[in-house]
C-alpha cells in the first residue's frame, strides 16, 4: 500500500508498523475506541500534540479501510501521487482568531495531500476566498508544501478521516467528536469567530462549544448561510458562530453558493475577529438578537440606509445604535 511519507503507516492486519513524520512522537498512543478517543483527546496538551493524536487515530474501521483504499485505487488523474490516506490533521494558526469547520476530508483531495481543504475544487474555492479577504497568503492550496500559511486562521473539519459517499455515520461522528471539543479548548484563547462550512459542520459546531461552556439559545438556531449567533460562557468570553454554504461542488456548480456570497462570510469574520460589530453579513441583516433569517433587496437597502443614519447620531451623542432603529444606552 502507498500512502504519503509523512502520514502514519499501517500494516494489513491494521496493527501500527512505522511512522516517519518527525512531528509525530514515538510513544503517542492510538486510539483505536470512542474511549480511546475520548482518553487521547483529553491528554493533548497543544494543537500539535492533537493533531498528532489525530494522524494516528484508528478509532472508525469503516473510515480507515475506505480511506486506504481510496490511496490504492487512486483516481486517474492523480495515479503517480502518493496518497496520505489516513486521518487528516487541523491546519493553520495554533492560536487563531478564526476556526473554520467543514465536513470530512475529501477522497481525492486532503485524503490525498493530507491537508484540510487542500487538492480539490472546495479548497480553491475556500482558499480563494481567504486569499482575496485578506486571510490567506496565497489563492490556491494544493499541497502541503505549497507555501500557504494562515495567521489568524485554523482549518479542521468535524470528521477526520474521508467518509464513503462523503457521509458519514452517525456513531463516527460522535466518535470524532471528542477532537472537535479539544481543539476548541486549546484555541479557546484568542478566539472570536467560528465559520461553519454546511449543516452538518453547523450542528458540530454547536455541540461542540456547548460541551466547552458556551450557553446556547433555545431552540438551537438553524443553519443558514450568513446566519450568525453570539454565544457567551460564564467566564464572559464571547464568540460569534457563522454559517456559510459548504463550497462544493454540488453547491458551486448550481450557483447556490457565488464568490461574493462566500467573501461576504469572511470578510464579516474578519471584521468580528478584529474586535468589530456586525449587523449583517453582505445581503443578509441579522437583528440584534441571537439570529435572524434573510432580508434582501430594495428593503434591506433602505434599512442599511436608515441605519448608517442612526450609527451617525449615536455617534454624537456618545451611544450604539442596534440594528432595530432605536438608540441604545451603552
Amino acid at each position: 500500500m502507498q500512502v504519503h511519507q509523512d502520514a502514519p503507516v499501517i500494516g494489513c492486519d491494521g496493527d501500527h508498523s512505522h511512522d516517519t513524520d518527525a512531528h509525530v512522537s514515538d510513544v503517542t498512543a492510538i486510539a483505536k475506541s470512542s474511549a480511546g478517543v475520548r482518553r487521547q483527546a483529553r491528554a493533548a496538551a497543544s494543537p500539535a500534540d492533537l493533531n498528532d493524536s489525530i494522524r494516528e487515530c484508528r478509532a472508525c474501521p469503516r473510515l480507515v479501510s475506505w480511506c486506504q483504499d481510496v490511496a490504492v485505487a487512486k483516481r486517474a488523474a492523480y495515479a503517480d501521487e502518493t496518497y496520505w490516506g489516513a486521518p487528516v490533521p487541523s491546519f493553520g494558526a495554533d492560536r487563531p482568531s478564526i476556526l473554520i469547520i467543514g465536513l470530512a476530508p475529501g477522497a481525492h483531495g486532503a485524503n490525498r495531500t493530507g491537508r484540510m481543504f487542500t487538492g480539490d475544487r472546495s479548497g480553491d474555492w475556500l482558499f480563494g476566498s481567504l486569499h482575496r479577504t485578506g486571510l490567506a497568503s496565497t489563492p490556491g492550496s494544493v499541497s502541503r508544501d505549497d507555501g500557504q500559511r494562515l495567521e489568524i486562521v485554523r482549518i479542521t473539519a468535524a470528521v477526520r478521516c474521508a467518509p464513503p459517499d462523503n457521509k458519514p455515520t452517525t456513531e463516527e461522528r460522535d466518535t470524532c467528536a471528542p477532537w472537535l471539543d479539544r481543539e476548541l479548548e486549546l484555541v479557546n484563547p484568542d478566539l472570536r469567530v467560528v465559520v461553519a462550512l454546511g449543516g452538518f459542520a453547523w450542528s458540530a459546531a454547536l455541540a461542540a462549544l456547548a460541551t466547552c461552556g458556551w450557553s446556547l439559545p433555545m431552540p438551537r438556531p438553524r443553519f443558514g448561510h450568513g446566519v450568525h449567533v453570539n454565544l457567551e460562557r460564564k467566564d464572559g468570553h464571547s464568540v460569534v458562530l457563522l454559517g456559510c454554504y459548504h463550497p462544493s461542488q454540488q453547491n458551486t456548480f448550481t450557483g447556490r453558493l457565488t464568490e461574493p456570497m462566500l467573501d461576504e462570510v469572511f470578510t464579516a469574520a474578519r471584521r468580528l475577529a478584529s474586535g468589530c460589530t456586525i449587523h449583517h453579513v453582505g445581503t443578509l441583516a441579522v437583528r440584534s438578537g441571537p439570529w435572524q433569517g434573510p432580508i434582501r433587496g430594495p428593503a434591506l437597502d433602505r434599512r442599511l440606509v436608515a441605519l448608517e443614519r442612526l450609527r451617525a447620531v449615536g455617534r454624537e451623542h456618545g451611544c450604539v445604535v442596534g440594528d432595530r432603529r432605536r438608540v441604545q444606552d451603552p
